[in-house]
């Protein structure tokens, strides 16, 4: 059994106020350390004889197993929380470009106004100030209300309810942008709060289904996990790798996928001519959106057996894939 990385569900260069490095770094190494924890602990427990082990092992890996399920949750819907263009913290009523009739009305039934529970949220927020927790909008299926919950441990949350916004207070989330200012950190979250995801969850809440992941792009294109290229890769296969990101990560990356070659996106059409028919090609950008997709569109349509890799570089860099450097700081590839 393997836990996958989820590619980042928000587009980080768009978040304003919450630099694309913050939440990349937060992706890539807390994120990504927690989904390689849990299936490191799967892994110890699948060679575990329950029979026969010593009962205080059974129970820290367990412990730690639900601590862990509970990291790469919470971390998977914190980042799909994100997105939002801030409207709505300027009108505080439903009329703002994200907020739906029926999250404002499920805000108002339950506090009062957007205002009253804008004013709980961000108070429970500070009140993890310095520490590390994480406060949760959720969704109770006992009783039908929505209840603003500390969870301060990754582990902790209501039974039987479904969380519907995740702000991580951990200092993971912010220290290396906003220092000790907790407040400055929390204000930016909620600028950029997605009301559209947070409406889907509301609506798969209420009809008793389970919060669909929000997918990193909705091409019907062919993709491949950062877990089955490294398992393809680690056989030996003959695999084209591309990276295809905008040109001007070149003066804002000083790393690439190990065995990757660059190539222009915008200039497919001329090195497309390179490429052998014979072996898979393997394209990636960024954070798997867009760019990787096209590109990898493109190969398909002139006969190649082609693939953008799921959560682009930043996947791969949270799966724990291997990086090197650029060639050289000057260049400029094809």
């Amino acid at each position: 059994m393997q836990r996958h990385i989820t590619p980042i569900p928000c587009k980080p260069w768009t978040v304003n106020g919450l630099s694309d490095g913050l939440l990349v770094s937060h992706y890539e190494n807390n994120y990504g350390a927690a989904v390689r924890s849990l299936n490191s602990i799967w892994g110890r427990l699948s060679e575990l004889d329950p029979t026969t082990a010593p009962a205080y092992e059974i129970r820290a890996l367990k412990k730690a197993e639900l601590s862990a399920m509970g990291s790469v949750a919470l971390h998977e819907l914190y980042f799909g929380s994100l997105g939002g263009d801030g409207g709505v913290q300027f009108t505080g009523s439903g009329s703002g470009t994200k907020l739906s009739d029926s999250v404002s009305a499920a805000l108002a039934q339950h506090f009062g106004s957007f205002a009253a529970w804008k004013r709980e949220f961000v108070g429970l927020a500070n009140a993890l100030s310095g520490g590390s927790g994480w406060v949760v909008l959720t969704y109770s299926w006992q009783d039908g209300k929505l209840y603003n919950q500390l969870a301060l441990d990754d582990s902790q949350a209501m039974l039987e309810a479904v969380p519907l916004l995740v702000l991580d207070m951990s200092e993971h989330a912010y220290h290396m942008e906003f220092g000790a200012n907790a407040t400055a950190y929390i204000e930016a979250f909620m600028r950029n709060i997605d009301w559209s995801v947070v409406a889907n969850r509301l609506t798969q809440a209420t009809k008793g289904r389970p919060v669909m992941r929000k997918d990193s792009s909705e091409a019907q294109v062919a993709s491949i996990s950062p877990e089955e290229l490294a398992a393809r890769r680690a056989t030996g296969e003959a695999l084209q790798i591309i990276d295809a990101r905008p040109r001007f990560h070149l003066s804002r990356s000083a790393d690439m996928m190990a065995g990757a070659v660059y190539r222009d996106p915008e200039r497919v059409h001329e090195w497309a001519a390179e490429l052998s028919t014979e072996s898979p090609v393997v394209v990636y950008c960024s954070y798997g959106f867009n760019v990787g997709c096209a590109v990898a569109g493109v190969l398909r349509e002139r006969g190649f057996d082609a693939r953008f890799l799921d959560g682009g570089l930043s996947g791969w860099y949270a799966a724990g894939g291997s990086r090197t450097l650029w060639p050289d700081p000057q260049f400029s590839g094809r």
